[in-house]
């Protein structure tokens, strides 16, 4: 069960910070100069060795950190249009995923 959430945390989080990367870049940028949006994936970046790892404590804060990015996706599947808000909604599953496995990986490995 360990393995399958930890394997369930990482691709989540991988997929969601290959899907920001090409979202600001390529696929639908905010604006004609929205380059800079992609720092957004620095904090999801900081996380990723010590979700791989298995670190409990990173999953934890993770867990809290993920939820800017549902609450991102949330309003911008609602505020944008056509392929942006797709993609929107492709980030707010990834982050619940993400959000589910890690939540249940802490709860696993409580002492």
């Amino acid at each position: 069960m360990k393995n399958h959430l930890l394997i369930g945390a990482s691709v989540s989080l991988i997929c969601l910070i290959f899907l920001l990367c090409a979202w600001e870049l390529f696929l639908a940028p905010f604006k004609n100069q929205s380059s800079w949006l992609v720092l957004k994936i620095i904090p999801l970046l900081i996380s990723l060795m010590g979700i791989l790892k298995g670190k409990i404590y990173t999953y934890k804060w993770a867990s809290m950190l993920i939820l800017i990015y549902f609450i991102e996706g949330a309003v911008r599947s609602y505020s944008d249009q056509d392929l942006s808000s797709k993609i929107a909604l492709l980030e707010v599953f990834l982050s619940i995923v993400f959000f589910l496995c890690a939540t249940f990986y802490v709860k696993v490995n409580r002492p």
